[in-house]
């Protein structure tokens, strides 16, 4: 069963699956330099490989030449789409190795009986003119470009080449850190899920979506894993081969400031005077200053058109009035715009690549990528400035590149005031250099080889087994699976735990990781080993207390176009309990029930984007309800089953557990009197806390009215008192297995932060851990919890006079666990004044 164990979490190691064919050395067209070769090899093993390289590499020759050679494979067409104003170049290339190309616009176009390579434009894919389907094989060059678009667009565009058998991207170096855009060309790819991707390597903000930050104790393997299927190459060397003819010709920045009035800065929005102007303040400054400062820069671009009389040139800008200020002063100067029609900015930007213009000025977002300007302009005017670094460095690069022959020159005009944007554009650039420097270290060390990678990854399954105890507690750091198997049988009491919500966190590095899987059925598969452990050291009779909550599925991920919820509370029931209707056998649990703990429904559309106000004004029919959270029950069949009891009964004696008690621990709530509604004066004067709590209250204490929990909502935010982040007029529950009134700040997360220490991504709440011991253990038995995040579990078993016991992988989560539950002993160890008056009494 450990052998089991360990072969599951070796298949974990995931690098890029391979879909691909063989290529003999002697098919490749004898053009293509060794680097071009093997990178032709490399991707047409994988069937769906990334080529990032660097510019002038030769992307095109190699997208032309897999393209040719995986239609032969699979006796199909071939598409490259390509961004406006570069078909040329394929044509150009295409030429050299004996292809034949087409460029078509719509579906109707595709010819089945051509022979040679399809090529057509981003808009007609976009648009919906042509289906990409309709090809064996796809590649799309430059794929950067469909930023512009706007990221749902960039987001739909790649799903739409899902039938497609052999896909390929071909871009010069994305920005590494632009995390999504890599995701999302794994995804088009086929690699991997793109909510699976940014589940296992990145760090979610619980309180709003889509932000997100690479984990630091990831990094490595990420880029590990985006190594396995995207090829990252600066030059020839990276791969083994000679660097000759592959020098970038040399970069000249010249820093060109205009001054501004100072005197005339602005006071700020409260009522503050600034003694300069800076565009670094926000928003609105940046565009103030733009604005201002457009005749003093459009000045500086001329006068530097004039020094430069006899020199081609790209003139760059962001703004349309940019655009029209140069054109009135710049005669020559040809303009590409986005409103402009596709033939003709298409024929502007060809014209200029062929020397046939002179003067050029365009957005980097439009033109910025995939043309070649090389062969006629070696300078560049950038008549203004802003913080899109990935469109200013590939913009550069139009004109840097391999193969240019004369130095590059770069003008870069900005206002006095502009000088943090500045420095922020500066910083961005030397951040880009180091992590295209760090993929190059990975190519150069690896090659091009998926074992050598993969050996590397399996490394960081298992971990050092580490046990630290007290007085009525022992913690281990350990896989939860090798830990419980250790345990003797019927040795635990009760079990309370928040499972992993399937892949939806990961908690540590380790491939051991329950949130280190590619879906609900591998999170249950990976479960199946811990559940029947949890089974075995369960006493007889005794409950399981999980802790679940339901899973969004965004509607641009499953298909279904509107977020719809992944049950998984209702999948945990069947793998503890089975489910026999269905066929499902389960791991031999008793379900008693569920409790529900009400969330906040304003928090949670703030964490998903799925319930928004906006959203259901458009159409009603778009918004679902609140997504609320479980404690299972389950229950470990007792010795007899004759009898409802367990073989150890929990048991409370009358006398101090009176009938009192029992009737408010079983509602779970605590009621307010109060003899009139409040009225909005009040309700708005308290402040959106207590607010919440006095409206909670007073909806146990009063029939339920629907129409008058409107009006008090909408009095209030007409008074400007009804908050956006939190729901203040959530209503209270009288049921006694529905918890509305659960703490959900009352974690451990407060001492964390209190200590400057790392938060849990979710930590449980003291409330539901309290009520499930008090009510389903006896004073001394051991409450053992196989997912111990900070010890939550444990720590509270103590305070409530039982043995804690918790296992927990984080090494980083085990010792602030262990810190907390050292703490708990001394302070329970503690005498308190009370003790010691006998003894003062004795003593005086």
């Amino acid at each position: 069963m450990a052998d089991q164990y360990r072969e599951f979490l070796e298949r974990k190691v995931r690098m890029a699956p391979s879909a691909g064919f063989d290529v003999a050395d002697a098919d490749i067209h004898p053009i293509l330099l060794p680097h071009q070769r093997a990178a032709v090899r490399w991707a047409c093993s994988g069937g769906r490989r990334a080529l990032f390289e660097a510019f002038g590499l030769g992307k095109s020759v190699q997208q032309l030449e897999i393209v040719r050679l995986a239609m032969a494979h699979a006796s199909g067409a071939g598409l490259i789409v390509v961004p406006l104003g570069v078909r040329q170049e394929f044509r150009r290339d295409a030429g050299m190795l004996g292809i034949e190309t087409r460029f078509i616009r719509t579906s109707a176009d595709v010819d089945p009986e051509f022979t040679g390579i399809h090529l057509t434009n981003y808009e007609s894919v976009r648009d919906g003119k042509l289906d990409p389907n309709l090809f064996a094989v796809a590649s799309l060059d430059e794929a950067s470009v469909l930023r512009s678009f706007g990221s749902k667009t960039y987001q739909t565009f790649l799903s739409l080449f899902d039938q497609v058998r052999f896909r390929f991207v071909a871009t010069a170096t994305p920005s590494p850190n632009r995390y999504k855009e890599l995701i999302h060309y794994a995804g088009f790819l086929g690699v991997m899920d793109t909510g699976q991707a940014l589940t296992r390597w990145f760090k979610r903000d619980s309180t709003q979506a889509n932000n997100l930050t690479l984990y630091p104790h990831k990094e490595r393997e990420f880029w590990l894993w985006v190594a396995s299927w995207a090829l990252f190459l600066q030059r020839p060397s990276d791969l083994g081969y000679s660097d000759e003819g592959y020098d970038l010709p040399p970069l000249t920045i010249h820093y060109v400031e205009v001054p501004v009035d100072h005197g005339s800065a602005e006071a700020d929005r409260d009522g503050q005077g600034n003694l300069f102007r800076d565009a670094a303040m926000g928003l609105r400054d940046a565009a103030r200053e733009k604005r201002d400062t457009l005749p003093a820069r459009v000045a500086a671009t001329a006068r530097i058109l004039e020094d430069n009389a006899d020199d081609h040139f790209l003139i760059w800008h962001d703004l349309e009035a940019e655009r029209h200020a140069i054109a009135a002063v710049v005669p020559d100067v040809v303009s590409v715009y986005g409103d402009q029609d596709l033939d003709e900015r298409e024929e502007a930007v060809i014209a200029f690549s062929e020397g046939r213009i002179a003067r050029l000025s365009g957005k980097p977002v439009l033109m910025g990528s995939g043309c070649n300007f090389q062969r006629h302009c070696h300078k560049a005017i950038y008549a203004g400035i802003g913080f899109k670094f990935n469109d200013f460095i590939q913009s550069i690069h139009r004109i840097q590149r391999f193969q240019q022959a004369f130095p590059v020159e770069i003008w870069i005009v900005y206002a006095e005031s502009e000088r943090e944007v500045l420095a922020t554009l500066q910083a961005k650039w030397t951040r880009h250099n180091e992590m295209v420097g760090k993929m190059s270290e990975i190519i150069r060390e690896y090659g091009l080889s998926h074992a050598a990678m993969a050996d590397v990854l399996s490394r960081s399954i298992g971990v050092e087994r580490i046990e630290v105890s007290g007085r009525d507690w022992l913690v281990a750091n350990n896989d939860c699976v090798a830990e419980t198997r250790a345990m003797e049988d019927n040795s635990v009491d009760l079990i309370v735990t928040s499972i992993p919500f399937s892949n939806h966190y990961e908690y540590s590095p380790n491939y051991n990781d329950f949130g280190h899987t590619d879906d609900n059925e591998h999170f249950w598969a990976q479960m199946d080993f811990l559940t029947a452990e949890l089974l075995r050291i369960l006493k007889p009779g005794r409950i399981a207390a999980i802790h679940v909550k339901d899973r969004i599925a965004f509607g641009n991920v499953t298909g279904a176009g509107v977020p719809t919820v992944s049950p998984f509370h209702a999948e945990a029931i069947a793998h503890y309990a089975g489910m026999p209707a269905l066929g499902i056998k389960g791991h031999g649990f008793d379900y008693l029930g569920l409790i529900t703990v009400v969330t906040d429904v304003v928090r949670e559309n703030n964490q998903t984007y799925r319930l928004s106000w906006t959203e259901q004004c458009k159409d009603g029919t778009k918004m679902g309800a609140g997504s609320p959270e479980y404690i299972l029950l389950l229950h470990k069949p007792q010795t007899d089953r004759s009898k409802g009891y367990a073989d150890v009964p929990v048991r409370k004696e009358k006398i101090a557990y009176t009938r009192a008690r029992w009737q408010i621990d079983a509602h779970a709530f605590w009621r307010s009197s109060g003899q009139r509604l409040p009225t909005v004066d009040e309700l708005a004067s308290l402040g959106p806390d207590k607010l919440a709590k006095l409206f909670t209250a007073y909806s146990l204490d009063t029939l339920y009215d629907y129409e008058s929990h409107v009006r008090i909502g909408e009095a209030l935010e007409a008074r400007g008192a009804l908050p956006s982040s939190f729901m203040s007029l959530a209503p209270g529950s009288n049921h006694p297995d529905v918890w509305h009134d659960v703490n959900r700040m009352l974690t451990l997360n407060g001492e964390q932060t209190r200590r400057g220490l790392e938060n849990h991504i979710c930590p449980l709440q003291f409330d539901i851990v309290d009520r499930l011991i008090n009510r389903f253990s006896n004073p001394g038995e051991l409450v053992f919890d196989p997912f111990g995040g900070l010890f939550t579990v444990p720590l509270r078993a103590l305070k409530a006079g039982r043995r804690g016991r918790a296992v927990e992988l984080s090494t980083p989560y085990f010792f602030d666990g262990v810190k907390h539950l050292q703490a708990a002993e001394v302070a329970l160890s503690m005498p308190s004044l009370f003790d010691t008056l006998p003894d003062m009494e004795q003593a005086a």
